[in-house]
């Protein structure tokens, strides 16, 4: 089973245009910071984002923020977490948050999330990594990505086992639970790797 101390979060910049998704990241937040796991993330004070650090901080838990500095400059850091690390770029902040987390959960968001989330599941393709990545199906909102996925698979260009590196939950509230029931990572990820 999988020792999940610290969770990044891939999530929005916007808070999107339904409540349930500022809810579900309100409550992941409390959900982590009740539980004593320490939140990586984006560090933006913006979006889902900045309403599940938020979630986490007054919960009383622990949030480390990871931003490259061109957002740091437009003035969207979280200034009110745990700590903020400011990198130099986007490839930085995703290597330093994958180095800090022992697991990945994702909850709605745009194109970054996508990005995030591709280049960890594709990691774990190559064998780069064995984290657990459980994607959060909160109010159907992954439904067209899980069809695509299915696509690909059926079209012969991935296999049905890279396919499960997702684990698909429909509800914050199993996320924890998902990840505590992966197994434990095999591989010790070295840097040069990436």
């Amino acid at each position: 089973m999988a020792k999940i101390d610290s969770l990044c979060v891939y999530c929005g910049s916007s808070t999107g245009n339904s409540d349930v998704y500022r809810d579900a990241a309100a409550r992941l937040g409390l959900i982590l910071a009740e539980a004593g796991v320490r939140l990586v993330y984006g560090g933006g004070r913006i979006g889902l984002m900045g309403v599940l650090a938020d979630a986490v901080v007054a919960g009383g838990g622990r949030v480390t923020g990871v931003i490259p500095e061109h957002l740091q400059a437009q003035e969207v850091g979280h200034s009110g977490i745990t700590e903020l690390l400011v990198v130099g770029g986007m490839h930085e902040r995703k290597q330093l948050m994958f180095e800090l987390a022992d697991g990945f959960a994702v909850l709605p968001g745009g194109l970054g999330t996508l990005d995030e989330t591709f280049e960890m599941v594709t990691w774990a393709q190559l064998g780069l990594h064995d984290k657990p990545i459980v994607l959060v199906d909160q109010g159907g909102y992954w439904a067209p990505l899980l069809a695509l996925l299915d696509a690909v698979v059926g079209a012969g260009f991935a296999r049905p086992e890279n396919a499960a590196i997702l684990e698909v939950v429909g509800d914050v509230d199993e996320v924890l639970g998902a990840l505590a029931a992966a197994p434990a990572p095999r591989i010790a990820a070295r840097e040069e790797r990436f």
